[in-house]
């Protein structure tokens, strides 16, 4: 590599916007230029509307505007004149342009420099238009990135992208900081209760009916218990149905008697916040209904937190724990929920025996680890397609 390290143009939804692959891709740069030793910071590409142009003022940020075809060729040829060694494309339908995103295609198709593309969505099944826009950007990436092992045989059955150009890095989360679990669980009145928690923004796909008939019972067991349920209602259900599914929990809360058992954070939660909340939970719960999921952010940080966790078993969950299927149970059975929470927080050592489990699958997934094996992935195919210019030549 001539002993310089690549430099790597982003193209993803960037912060200040408050979106999960926004996040995620700013921690993810951050992640890469520690493993280079701390270098000046790689250019972002940032995705984004009209009214967000604004935001983007920085330097090393280029805004594209997702519905503008023009843009996406330029930005293009910026990249092939610029000293870029490589392009990360964070890619999620929901961020590009044109049908099923397709514009983000011509970008790709113009740009001479390899691309590594992380795919945050694999289907099994995939349907169209989005099948054919996913097996175009896998034809025009040089490698790709998935978040959980199932995606790797999803694309390759899929697409026949072969196997060598597909490589599993977990989702990166943030490192532990065990002082800061005591003062979040003093100041937020948990020091008495024991704790189980989700995260995320509300909608009907949660399945936290399913959690509160099972507190139900298990209070009776375990009256310590408090379910905390966080983040604000999904701004999609939101504009078709306000706040009807939140009030419909409210209720079953009441009819169930959980007022002293539920807490509702019911706010924009920033990033190190939810850190925080999470560390200081004692059991996280996804009881999500559908089962196709192939990541789950939230997930994640609760393993790489080192937090015990219980979820129904929807693909990540099943790759996140895979022999440890004692940790998934299934969708609608609240009785078995609430058998396994009163077990969990009555067996003496339990609890403890997952939190050491969790806390040994979340080092390999803390962002020193995980931005140092972008780097060493990115170098790589660097050199590959360097040898295969040369091999033509």
């Amino acid at each position: 590599m001539n002993n310089r390290f690549p430099q790597i143009a982003y193209i993803s939804t960037y912060v200040p916007r408050k979106c999960g692959l926004a996040t995620y891709t700013h921690h993810l740069r951050e992640a890469i230029a520690h493993a280079k030793g701390n270098m000046p910071l790689d250019a972002v590409v940032t995705m984004c509307n009209p009214d967000e142009r604004e935001d983007y003022k920085e330097p090393w940020m280029l805004p594209l505007m997702k519905q503008e075809p023009e843009e996406y060729r330029k930005v293009a040829d910026l990249i092939n004149q610029s000293s870029v060694d490589i392009v990360s494309l964070q890619h999620e339908f929901g961020i590009f342009g044109g049908e099923a995103g397709s514009y983000v295609i011509e970008l790709l198709r113009r740009l001479k420099k390899p691309v590594v593309t992380t795919f945050h969505t694999v289907f099994e099944h995939p349907v169209t238009p989005y099948s054919e826009v996913q097996k175009q950007i896998a034809q025009w990436s040089d490698h790709m990135i998935v978040m959980n092992r199932k995606g790797i045989g999803y694309l390759h059955d899929n697409f026949e992208v072969p196997l060598e150009k597909i490589t599993f890095v977990p989702h990166g989360t943030p490192v532990p900081n065990r002082t800061d679990r005591a003062n979040v669980r003093k100041e937020m009145g948990w020091e008495q209760r024991k704790v189980l928690f989700t995260f995320g923004l509300l909608g009907r796909s949660k399945g936290i009916e399913l959690i509160l008939k099972a507190m139900a019972t298990a209070v009776q067991a375990v009256p310590e218990l408090l379910y905390v349920i966080a983040g604000q209602t999904h701004p999609e259900v939101r504009k078709h149905e306000g706040e009807a599914y939140r009030d419909e929990l409210k209720t079953l809360v009441q009819d169930l008697g959980l007022e002293h058992h539920v807490q509702w954070i019911d706010r924009y939660v920033p990033e190190d916040n939810l850190v925080s909340l999470i560390s200081a939970c004692d059991l996280y719960v996804t009881p999500y209904p559908g089962m196709a999921q192939i990541t789950s952010g939230t997930l994640a940080y609760a393993a790489g937190l080192g937090r015990p966790i219980l979820s129904t078993p929807y693909v990540y969950a099943r790759d996140l724990v895979q022999g440890h299927e004692e940790m998934l149970l299934p969708f609608g059975e609240a009785e078995t929920w609430s058998s396994k929470i009163i077990e969990l927080f009555t067996y003496p050592g339990m609890l403890g025996e997952w939190e050491s489990v969790m806390a040994d699958i979340g080092r390999t997934m803390h962002w020193p680890h995980v931005g140092a094996q972008h780097l060493r992935l990115f170098e790589k195919v660097i050199v590959e397609r360097r040898d295969k210019i040369a091999d033509v030549g």
